[in-house]
C-alpha cells in the first residue's frame, strides 16, 4: 500500500529482528503503508505473519535490548521510531490509543475501572478529577453502557469480557485520538458482544474521524468493517487493496486460501458471515 505525506500514520521500510542464542532473527521487513483520517485499514494474516510486531512497532512497545527496529513511522508527520519512552507515554493514550485482545489484560484488577478511566484522561489533559469523572461518563454513555457513574464504582472482575472490551474501547475513544490499534478485539467474546464492538468502532471512526487500525485473523470482521486490506505472510506484505477488490480479485495465492477456509454461516436468503 502506497503512503503519502498527506497520510496520518505513514511506516515506511519498517524491518524488525529479535537478538537469539543464533543471532539476529528477522520478524518483519520491508512493510510499507499508510493511513488517511477515518480509515479503516485491515491488517490480516495468520498467527505469526507479523501483525502483531507490526503494531508494537507502531506503538514502540518492544523491548530495545532484543529487538532492532530500522525504519521510519511517522504520526503526523512527526517520527516515532527511536523516541524516548517519557514522550511515547505522552503519545499513546492520546494520538494513538490501543484495544488489545483480552480486555482483562487491560485493567488492573486492585482498582475501580473509574479510577483507571479518569487517570488515563488526567496523564493527558489538564482536566481535574471532577471534569475528568464527567467526561468518561459522557463517553460510557456514547458506547451504550448503562449506568456509568455505578459502573466506575466496579472492578473489572465484575465486568463480563463484552462490558469489559466497551469499557476499554471508551477508554480508547475519550480522548479522540488520531488512530485506535485495535489487535483481535473480538476474539475473546460471543457473537452478540463481538458485533457490539465492531458497532461500537465503527460508531467512533463516524463521530470522531478516528482512523482504526483492525488486526484480525478474521475475514468475517474485515469484510464488516474495513475500507483497505493489508494481508501478511512470514512477516512480508503480500497483498494491500481495497476490500472490495480484495475479496472479488485476490491476487496472492495466500490471499486466496485464506478466503477459502472463511468460514460462513448460511440462511435461506443469504450468506451471513460468522464472525469468531
Amino acid at each position: 500500500m502506497k503512503t503519502n505525506e498527506r497520510d496520518i500514520l505513514n511506516v515506511r521500510d519498517l524491518h524488525v529482528q529479535v537478538r537469539t542464542l543464533e543471532g539476529m532473527s528477522t520478524l518483519v521487513q520491508d512493510i510499507n503503508f499508510g493511513m488517511k483520517k477515518g480509515q479503516i485499514l485491515g491488517l490480516v494474516g495468520e498467527s505469526g505473519s507479523g501483525k502483531t510486531v507490526t503494531s508494537m512497532s507502531i506503538l514502540q512497545l518492544h523491548d530495545r535490548k532484543n529487538i532492532d527496529m530500522k525504519g521510519s513511522i511517522t504520526l503526523r508527520g512527526r517520527e516515532m521510531n527511536g523516541l524516548e519512552n517519557k514522550e511515547m507515554r505522552k503519545i499513546r493514550g492520546k494520538d494513538i490509543a490501543f484495544i488489545m485482545q483480552n480486555p482483562m489484560n487491560a485493567f488492573t484488577p486492585v482498582f475501580t475501572i473509574g479510577h483507571q478511566f479518569m487517570e488515563t484522561i488526567r496523564a493527558h489533559t489538564s482536566l481535574n478529577k471532577k471534569q475528568a469523572k464527567e467526561l468518561a461518563i459522557d463517553i460510557m454513555k456514547c458506547v451504550n453502557l448503562p449506568e456509568p457513574e455505578k459502573l466506575l464504582k466496579h472492578y473489572p472482575h465484575q465486568f463480563s469480557g463484552g462490558m469489559l472490551q466497551r469499557v476499554m474501547i471508551a477508554m480508547a475513544a475519550c480522548l479522540q485520538p488520531s488512530i485506535i490499534i485495535a489487535d483481535e478485539p473480538t476474539t475473546a467474546l460471543d457473537l452478540h458482544s463481538q458485533l457490539l464492538v465492531l458497532r461500537l468502532l465503527d460508531k467512533i471512526r463516524t463521530e470522531y474521524g478516528t482512523s482504526i487500525l483492525l488486526i484480525s485473523h478474521d475475514l468475517g470482521v474485515i469484510s464488516e468493517m474495513a475500507d483497505d486490506v493489508i494481508v501478511m505472510q512470514q512477516g512480508r506484505i503480500v497483498e494491500s487493496a481495497n476490500v472490495l477488490d480484495l475479496f472479488d480479485h485476490p491476487q496472492h495465492e495466500y490471499t486466496k486460501k485464506l478466503l477459502r477456509t472463511r468460514p460462513t454461516l448460511y440462511s435461506e436468503k443469504q450468506p451471513y458471515t460468522y464472525i469468531m
